[in-house]
Order: structure tokens, then C-alpha cells, then sequence
């Protein structure tokens, strides 16, 4: 009887490891069928594209896409689906994939999500455009919502984004569903954790909170694998702030030496669950000011980003270098704002500057407003002050204050013959 009992407990287990194994392979092979899937080793969780493993180098933006891949880059982030069949077909063509975002309305826009019809009509958006792009070869994943969570009281859209997490998973089984949030506390992580189970990733729009991540996850009670969807320059919420609300923004040059010491660490070094990374911006793009995250200027001019980026992808430096600014001088000091009096008097504005190459270096100065906290804050830009300058091609120039007060930034622009910039600008006050 006992040799009985043994022998059925041994069939039994050797019966259940061939179904666990069988099980186990198949997932397995399932996962190598598709475009796109998560793979968990016991350990930590890898993106699989088409069964081999593949780590996101990339960076949103809707241009440069050559450039991009030149770089060494491989993936590109778009926050919705406008212009997303020509951006998806320009990705394909170069070998690049997409994280297509599907948008989200945020209630701190003024969108409400007690309003059962607007939220059907979001709903159905979605839904078509999953049909139109779910079978385009260039498809990576999808991304529910960008910083919806943001000021966020109804926790009801926490429940719509699972709900069209779900929606997304049912039309397309073939490729992984994130959502991207600003993880400024632990209490955002822990509710997507809750009330999110259909996300597969968790996108994190990190940039200096990116050090506290393992916390807030921990925190958050989320173990799955996660993307780092926006980083680069330091944001304008996390810089010094003048005393009339304008932030310090980095010359070009610190804003290199920035990611250049932030990407080892939080992506480079491959973290456990981290899939990968998305450079914010790849691009041109008013967001406090107009060169604040914008890594090309609206002429197509690379600031040192670009170089480092190929560098840190491919690991090849770049043949020719960006000019750096080593510092900003105005009377005399190098100080990144003032305030001043209204009076006639000249102003003297110095750019420190060299070029790594011995490139001939050209100058472009303007005084432009300090962009409001209204739709141009993020969108445009605003328009250069004409007569204040008295000249604006040299490395000095004297500047006059505008007559009407207010907050201001004085910009120089500082170019090679290379096709490249270095950037520096100045705040300040007019009394």
C-alpha cells in the first residue's frame, strides 16, 4: 500500500510538471508569435518583439525620424493618434516601432467624468482608432492616457482607463497596453495598481523623480514592469524659480551633462522591470519656453542632446561636435535672472562660447515675453521684441529694457557650420 500511495504520488507529480511544462511552452510560444509581449523570467519582466528580446531606446516626437535612427534609436512615442498612419508608416519604413497613445480627457482640462455621454464618445474614439492601426507592422504598444491622474479627484476615470485598457486588449491580444503617469506620489502608482489591473505597463513620466521610483512602486504595490516615458532636460517644476514665478531654465550644455549623468544610472544599466526609455522631446516644442525641452530648433539646428544620444544608443561619438556655452554673463555676472527697474539705460549681454572643432561660430539674440500660463505656455510660441537689441550676430550685445512691465527672457542662439546649436537664455523682471 505504501509503495502504492508512492507511486501514485510520483505519477501524479510527473503528470502535473508535463501539463505545467506543456502549459509553460505554449505561453512561451504564444509570446514569440507576437509582435509585441511581456515575458516574465521568475525574476523580472522583458519586452519581446517577434520572441527576441528588445529594449525601448527612444524618444517622443513626430519628426527626425531619420535622425533618430541614425542615432541608434529604435522606438518612437506619439501622445495621440493624429497624423498616426503617416507616423506609423515613416516608422515602419525605417525600421523604427511606435507607443501609440490613445488620448485620455483629464478632468484638470475640464473634462468630467460623470458626463456618461462624453465618456461613450471617448470610448468609441478609441475603440476605432485600435481597429485602424491595430495590425500596422510598426506597432509596438499602446499607451491609455498621458498625466490623466494629474489633479484628478473622481476616481471613476481610473476605473474608465481600466475599462479601455480592457477595450484594447479585446480588439487587439497581440500587443501589451501601458498608461503613462506623473509618479509624483505614491498615491497615483497605488490607485492604477488597485483599480488598473487590465495595464500591462506602467509608463512614468519620471524626469528628477525618476531616483524614487523603487519607492513609489513599493509604496504603490506595483510589481510589473514598467517603461520610463518621458526624461531629459531638468523640467521647469524642478529648477529654481525667480521671484516672480519664471523658472531658471539650463544652458544647452547643462542640460547634456544632465542626461548624460541621468541614463546610465536609471536606464543604461538595464533595472530590473524597466523596459525602457522615451527622450522627452525629439523635436521642437514650446513648453515654457522654446527651447526649454526642445532637443532641435525649429530650423532643424541639433543641440548637444543629439550627439549624446548617439552616443549613449550606438555608442559612437559624434564627428562633429555642438558649440558649448560655458556661461551667460549680463553687466558683467552670470546670473540666470534679475529684476529690474524701468529705465533707458543699456544693458550688456556676454556669451561665454567655444566650439570643440574650431567651427567659425554665428549669433542670434532676442528678447522675447516670458510665455503665460495659458494655451501658449505649452503650445506657441511667443514673438521676438523688435528694436530692443542693438545688434544680434556677435558674441556681446547692449539691449535696452522694454517700456512695458512684465517678465521677459533674453535668448541667444549659438551656431557651427555643422548644423548645430547651443542655447542659453536669461530671465527677468521688468518693474
Amino acid at each position: 500500500m505504501r509503495i502504492s500511495f508512492v507511486l501514485s504520488v510520483l505519477v501524479s507529480s510527473w503528470l502535473f510538471s508535463r501539463c505545467t511544462d506543456s502549459q509553460s511552452s505554449h505561453s512561451s510560444s504564444n509570446a514569440r508569435l507576437k509582435p509585441t509581449a511581456i515575458e516574465f523570467d521568475g525574476t523580472s519582466y522583458r519586452l519581446l518583439r517577434y520572441g527576441e528580446p528588445y529594449f525601448i531606446e527612444g524618444a517622443g516626437g513626430v519628426s527626425h525620424f531619420e535622425r533618430l535612427k541614425e542615432c541608434g534609436g529604435n522606438s518612437i512615442r506619439v501622445w495621440d493618434d493624429s497624423d498616426a498612419g503617416q507616423l506609423l508608416d515613416e516608422a515602419h519604413r525605417l525600421g523604427l516601432t511606435v507607443m501609440l497613445g490613445l488620448w485620455v480627457e483629464r478632468e484638470m482640462e475640464g473634462f468630467s467624468y460623470d458626463d456618461q455621454q462624453a465618456v461613450a464618445r471617448q470610448y468609441e474614439r478609441i475603440r476605432k482608432t485600435v481597429l485602424k492601426y491595430k495590425n500596422h507592422p510598426a506597432l509596438l504598444l499602446w499607451c491609455v492616457g498621458n498625466e490623466w491622474a494629474q489633479g484628478a479627484n473622481n476616481f471613476k476615470v481610473y476605473d474608465e482607463v481600466n475599462r479601455l485598457a480592457m477595450l484594447v486588449h479585446e480588439i487587439d491580444p497581440s500587443h501589451p497596453v501601458s498608461t503613462a503617469i506623473s509618479p509624483d506620489s505614491k498615491r497615483a502608482v497605488w490607485l492604477v495598481a488597485k483599480r488598473c489591473p487590465a495595464i500591462d505597463i506602467l509608463s512614468v513620466n519620471a524626469y528628477a523623480l525618476t531616483d524614487q521610483l523603487s519607492e513609489f512602486f513599493a509604496q504603490g504595490g506595483w510589481k510589473g514592469p514598467y517603461i520610463i516615458s518621458e526624461y531629459g532636460a531638468p523640467a521647469y517644476w524642478e529648477t529654481p524659480v525667480a521671484p516672480w514665478g519664471a523658472p531658471d531654465e539650463p544652458t544647452s550644455d547643462q542640460k547634456q551633462v544632465f542626461v548624460r549623468q541621468f541614463y546610465p544610472k536609471h536606464i543604461g544599466s538595464r533595472p530590473p522591470n524597466c523596459l525602457g526609455a522615451y527622450l522627452f522631446y525629439w523635436g521642437a516644442k514650446q513648453e515654457e519656453s522654446h527651447t526649454w525641452f526642445s532637443t532641435f530648433d525649429e530650423k532643424g539646428h541639433e543641440t548637444p542632446i543629439i550627439e549624446l544620444m548617439q552616443e549613449l544608443w550606438s555608442d559612437q561619438k559624434a564627428a562633429n561636435q555642438a558649440p558649448v556655452i560655458r556661461a551667460l554673463l549680463v553687466d558683467g555676472k552670470a546670473t540666470t535672472h534679475r529684476s529690474f527697474a524701468s529705465s533707458a539705460m543699456l544693458h550688456e549681454a556676454r556669451v561665454e562660447t567655444s566650439d570643440p572643432d574650431g567651427d567659425p561660430l554665428t549669433y542670434e539674440w532676442e528678447i522675447k515675453f516670458r510665455a503665460a500660463r495659458t494655451a501658449d505656455y505649452v503650445g506657441t510660441q511667443r514673438p521676438a521684441i523688435d528694436g530692443l537689441l542693438t545688434s544680434s550676430d556677435t558674441p556681446s550685445v547692449s539691449f535696452r529694457l522694454p517700456t512695458q512691465a512684465g517678465a521677459y527672457r533674453l535668448f541667444v542662439n549659438v551656431y557651427d557650420t555643422h548644423n548645430h546649436v547651443g542655447t542659453a537664455n536669461f530671465s527677468f523682471e521688468v518693474k
